[in-house]
C-alpha cells in the first residue's frame, strides 16, 4: 500500500451482521453450550416433590426457576427478555 497515494482509510465500522457471522459446524463444545445463554430459556414439565410444575433452564441446561403453571413460567421469561422454548 502506497502510503503517499492520497487515498484514505475506511473508518466504517463493520456491521452487526458480519461481526456475528460464523460457522456453526466449528464450534467448539464451550461454545456450543454457551450459544445462546443470554437469550434462550427453555421451559419444560417437571415432578417437584410430586406436584406438577414447569422447569425454567438456561440454554447451557442451568436451572433458573420452577412455576407452578407454563404460562407463568414463559411469563418470567420473557420478563427477562428472553425466548422461551418448549421442552417435552
Amino acid at each position: 500500500m502506497n502510503t503517499n497515494s492520497g487515498d484514505q482509510f475506511d473508518a466504517t465500522p463493520a456491521s452487526t451482521q458480519d461481526i456475528m457471522a460464523f460457522d456453526v459446524r466449528h464450534l467448539s463444545e464451550e461454545q456450543l453450550a454457551a450459544l445462546g445463554v443470554s437469550h434462550i430459556a427453555y421451559v419444560k414439565p417437571v415432578m417437584v416433590n410430586g406436584v406438577r410444575g414447569f422447569a425454567i433452564h438456561a440454554a447451557d441446561g442451568t436451572p433458573m426457576a420452577v412455576a407452578g403453571d407454563r404460562d407463568v413460567a414463559v411469563a418470567a421469561v420473557v420478563q427477562h427478555e428472553m425466548l422461551a422454548v418448549s421442552v417435552h
